[in-house]
C-alpha cells in the first residue's frame, strides 16, 4: 500500500539551484491533485522578479528569513520575518530581496502548477530561453504573463 501523505525535511523535495534563487517544492501538484503547490525558496542577494500577472491562480509568500520588497498592484511592500504577503489572480506584482540582502519564503500556488513551470525550465538549454517564442508558449501554459522589469522602488536611487 502506498502512503497517502508526504514528508520532507530541510533540503528534501525536488529543487531547482538557479542563479538567483534555489527552490525546494515541498507539497507538489501531484500531492494535492492540483489543488495547490508549496514550495520554499531561498532568495539570493541578486534576485529580483519583474512585474508579471497570472490570471488564474493565487500566490501567497510567508517571510521566514530577511526581507522581501513586493510591488503588488502599484504599491511597494518591505515584507519582513512572519508577514504574509497574499496576490489574489489577475493582480500585477514584481518582487526583489530587501537591500540586496538573502531571503527564504515559502509559497503557496493555488491552485497547483508553479513546480511544472521550474522542472520544464530546468530542461531548457541556453537556446530554449533565449526563443522568446518557446519562452511565450512556456509562460502561457503555466499561466505566467510578462508585463516588463521590476517597477522602481521608492529608495532606488535617482
Amino acid at each position: 500500500m502506498s502512503k497517502r501523505y508526504s514528508k520532507l525535511g530541510s533540503g528534501e523535495g525536488p529543487n531547482y539551484d538557479w542563479e538567483s534563487d534555489h527552490t525546494f517544492v515541498k507539497v507538489s501538484a501531484r500531492d494535492t491533485n492540483g489543488a495547490y503547490t508549496l514550495m520554499e525558496d531561498n532568495l539570493k542577494a541578486s534576485f529580483a522578479l519583474g512585474l508579471h500577472r497570472h490570471d488564474t491562480h493565487a500566490e501567497t509568500f510567508y517571510i521566514l528569513e530577511g526581507a522581501v520588497d513586493f510591488y503588488v498592484d502599484g504599491d511597494w511592500h518591505r515584507c519582513g520575518l512572519g508577514t504574509t504577503m497574499h496576490v489574489p489572480a489577475g493582480v500585477p506584482h514584481a518582487c526583489r530581496v530587501a537591500d540586496a540582502s538573502p531571503a527564504r519564503m515559502l509559497m503557496i500556488f493555488q491552485p497547483s502548477g508553479f513546480d511544472g513551470f521550474l522542472a520544464e525550465l530546468a530542461t531548457m538549454t541556453k537556446a530554449d530561453f533565449a526563443d522568446e517564442t518557446k519562452m511565450a508558449e512556456l509562460n502561457a501554459r503555466y499561466d505566467i504573463i510578462p508585463m516588463g522589469p521590476v517597477p522602481p522602488h521608492p529608495d532606488d536611487p535617482v
